[in-house]
């Protein structure tokens, strides 16, 4: 039992952290909790300071509405986050749709569904086209267009006051990854993912590869989101950059321990990773 919470630890505190979300803001409006109000796109914490999604409110702001200045340093206190510490962690530890992708992934595992990208043919470099057009859009015409049909607020939605049409866009997304495209929305379409990809390139916290421990046994390959930014594999020493989510899979399953969280020092940048 001990060995196997070993083996899925950063799986299970990120499902706590992902479920714990959405319980504290189902408790905010269900038994008037005064820890998390709000949503995942602007939320005030203990009554003391808002935090606001930065992808949000570039659109709000290019939309050309007036922000005030909680959803202004709402919004930069998230982006310094991520942008100096976290990466892409938002994708794989907070959002609530990788909940639905991880369990479509899951499934298409366990009745050996096709193991190519899809039929389809998209490019992984899809997403940076939709977060541009996406923010392109809002500019146009007024609106913050990503945040009509944002997946997590339906999801953030649905859960709290009952999912209506919402399910649809949920199903549609769950369906996407589990016939058409594996990891299909995280990996292919979410601009989301795009943007913190983009501005958490930097980001101190990385996954850090020992190629004198690796023995190549592909097991980080076969539990990857985003199997690209592995091409470090079998080269050398580094860490692991690019749209890698810091999920933390790689590390659990590496048996020759040649993976693990480590502080990027950002020296020796020889083999690039793949958006």
């Amino acid at each position: 039992m001990i060995n196997a919470v070993s083996k899925n630890r950063y799986f299970i505190f990120r499902r706590t952290i992902q479920i714990g979300l959405l319980l504290l803001f189902g408790g905010a409006n269900w038994w008037g909790w005064k820890i998390v109000n709000g949503d995942y796109s602007a939320a005030y914490v203990l009554e003391w300071f808002y935090l606001a999604d930065p992808h949000a409110v570039l659109q709000t702001f290019l939309a050309g509405f007036v922000l005030s200045s909680d959803a202004i340093f709402g919004g930069i206190i998230v982006l310094s986050f991520y942008a100096l510490i976290a990466g892409r962690s938002f994708c794989s530890w907070v959002c609530p749709v990788n909940l639905i992708t991880d369990t479509a992934t899951t499934a298409r595992k366990k009745w050996q569904l096709t193991k190519k990208e899809g039929f389809l043919g998209i490019s992984r470099k899809t997403r940076f086209w939709v977060l541009g057009l996406g923010l392109i859009l809002s500019a146009v015409v007024g609106v913050a267009a990503f945040e009509v049909v944002n997946p997590i607020t339906m999801l953030h939605r649905g859960v709290i006051f009952g999912f209506g049409m919402g399910w649809t866009a949920i199903a549609a997304i769950f369906l996407f990854d589990l016939f058409v495209v594996e990891h299909g929305w995280c990996g292919h379409v979410c601009p989301l993912g795009a943007f913190y990809t983009l501005t958490g390139r930097f980001a101190l916290i990385k996954i850090k590869h020992n190629s004198d421990k690796c023995t190549l046994c592909g097991k980080c390959f076969a539990v990857c989101p985003e199997k690209q930014v592995l091409n470090i594999i079998g080269k050398k020493s580094g860490f692991i950059r690019g749209a890698c989510t810091d999920c933390g899979r790689c590390v659990e399953v590496c048996e020759d321990k040649a993976l693990k969280f480590s502080i990027d020092n950002y020296k020796n940048i020889g083999v690039k990773n793949n958006e």
